[in-house]
């Protein structure tokens, strides 16, 4: 490494994410590397989609991390019989006023939580596409920001798939990350029972992190420094996944920049305003797997996938020696 200037210091941004991992611990146990990648999206300004088996905690979860932000939260249970309107908003005519008044619906909120995502008829998936792309909402030709931080956690059972709609490419390609929290190990179970034994520890949660120190920790983590090299090893790990035999569709450029930020993010909550190969390596499984289509569809398309990413930086060569500007 060749040092041009003194690091900044990160501190705070570690200090906002052990607050909030802690917190989010003492509802889920046992899977800090799952709350890590929560905690790495949220800083990063990233959403995310949960895919797991029923009850092993996925809406706990987001509900978890949603509770430790001072921010409002809204939770959308999807059904083939939801409406576009019914997550955006409508206008509806105010006969006290004689006007029409806009109704706010569940994305003018901080935290989303949409659950079972894929229930809903493409019709009203389509509804988050442009909330989760530019932040805002168009309704009657009029176009709504969306407050900041703003944030989609979506749920979905890969395993039941009667009355479901799986979600189109372009919708996937806007979660930063696809996660899985998996069964609990023996212990874990035990120690879940014992929590939840008398009460809900969700109900005892509280907020440890402030809007305001949040939106200093986004704006602080792109400060995070990227070197050219490691620039175009990341396009080179990006254009193997689009010339690979097994691919008909690989990482786009958006899905380059999400790892981007997310290596950013991971690289200052360990006290680095630089960015290592490893950090790219540890990130690219939950920021890319989802965005590459194989040409043969399995039911292990989720370990074919992450066999190819394995594959593809295994055989890229890695930047020795980096100059950080």
């Amino acid at each position: 490494m060749i040092w041009e200037e003194q690091p900044l210091d990160f501190t705070r941004i570690g200090q906002i994410a052990t607050l909030i991992k802690d917190n989010v611990g003492r509802v889920i146990v046992g899977k800090d590397e799952t709350v890590e990648l929560m905690v790495i999206a949220l800083i990063a300004s990233g959403h995310v989609l949960l895919e797991d088996v029923p009850g092993t905690g996925k809406t706990q979860l987001a509900k978890a991390l949603a509770r430790s932000l001072d921010g409002t939260m809204k939770r959308i249970q999807f059904t083939p019989d939801l409406l576009p309107s019914d997550v955006s908003g409508i206008n509806f005519y105010n006969q006290k006023l004689g006007e029409f008044e806009f109704r706010p619906g569940p994305l003018f909120a901080h935290i989303v939580l949409a659950d079972e995502i894929n229930r809903a008829t493409p019709r009203t998936q389509s509804a988050l596409l442009e909330s989760m792309e530019e932040r805002q909402v168009s309704i009657d030709g009029e176009t709504r920001v969306l407050e900041a931080p703003f944030l989609v956690i979506a749920t979905q059972n890969p395993v039941e798939n009667q009355g479901t709609f799986p979600l189109p490419e372009a919708q996937l390609d806007r979660f930063l990350m696809k996660l899985s929290l998996g069964y609990p190990s023996a212990a874990e179970q035990v120690q879940i029972l014992k929590r939840y034994q008398q009460q809900d520890p969700l109900d005892q949660l509280l907020s440890v992190v402030g809007r305001a120190e949040l939106l200093e920790a986004q704006r602080l983590f792109v400060q995070v420094r990227f070197s050219d090299e490691l620039l175009q090893y990341l396009v080179q790990l990006a254009e193997a996944t689009r010339t690979h035999a097994d691919a008909a569709l690989g990482v786009s450029p958006r899905g380059v920049r999400a790892l981007m930020k997310a290596a950013q993010v991971y690289a200052a909550l360990r006290g680095r305003d630089y960015v290592l190969p490893d950090d790219i390596k540890a990130l690219v499984g939950p920021v890319w797997a989802h965005r590459i289509l194989l040409r043969t569809r399995s039911r292990q398309q989720d370990q074919q996938v992450q066999a190819l990413l394995a594959g593809i930086l295994a055989a890229t060569p890695v930047p020795t020696e980096v100059k950080l500007r």
